[in-house]
């Protein structure tokens, strides 16, 4: 699995992100770090993922841990070192179990299978939907009804089963089409239902 890049966005701190920075970051065996400047990379047995970290923030290996600290108690390195230390942690879980999203299709005639490399679905369009994997992503479907995605990188697998989810987000009336696994649908009535309390 060739290495994934994590993407720094910005955003407003987080309440608790500065103690969740303090805490040491665990190095399972099996597991190997390199840190070259302001860039880690953590590679394991699910795969290799790489970060880029900001250059205030300063990310060291010490025995069979990770530390993350910061220069200043101003607000944006508060911030910076919690996330910091998030997307690390979030590596290095991933190259050792992985992160994975399940969604289930509703609807009649809807169903999904894989072909090859590709997810195949029916989706209630004329025609079908076709999706293929990506580099440092699985696509399994256990279940004609039952897609999981998995991978190392827990935003690229999240942003992935989002644009699955897209292809065609549950409807509120009879709930069919694509969901997260124990995703709630807030149900409306339809206009015979309405009709039928006057």
């Amino acid at each position: 699995m060739s290495a994934a890049k994590f993407s720094l966005t910005s955003g407003k701190e987080v309440k608790g992100m500065s103690r969740i920075g303090n805490k040491p970051i665990a190095v399972p065996a099996g597991v190997n770090v390199v840190i070259d400047g302001n860039k880690i990379t953590v590679k394991g047995p699910k795969g290799e993922l790489s970060y880029e970290f900001n250059p205030d923030i300063s990310v060291k290996q010490e025995g069979a841990e990770i530390l993350v600290t910061r220069p200043s108690d101003v607000k944006e390195h508060r911030s910076l070192h919690g996330l910091t230390r998030t997307l690390v942690a979030n590596m290095v879980i991933g190259v050792t179990e992985g992160y994975s999203k399940t969604l289930e299709i509703n609807g009649v005639g809807y169903r999904a299978q894989k072909q090859g490399k590709d997810l195949v679905m029916n989706l209630g369009f004329s025609h079908q939907v076709i999706v293929p994997e990506i580099d440092g992503i699985t696509i399994e479907v256990p279940g004609p009804n039952q897609v999981i995605i998995s991978g190392a990188d827990k935003q690229l697998v999240g942003q992935f089963a989002a644009d699955i989810r897209k292809k065609r987000p549950p409807e509120p009336y009879k709930g069919k089409g694509v969901k997260y696994a124990g995703e709630y649908i807030r149900r409306k009535e339809g206009k015979a239902a309405k009709g039928a309390k006057k």
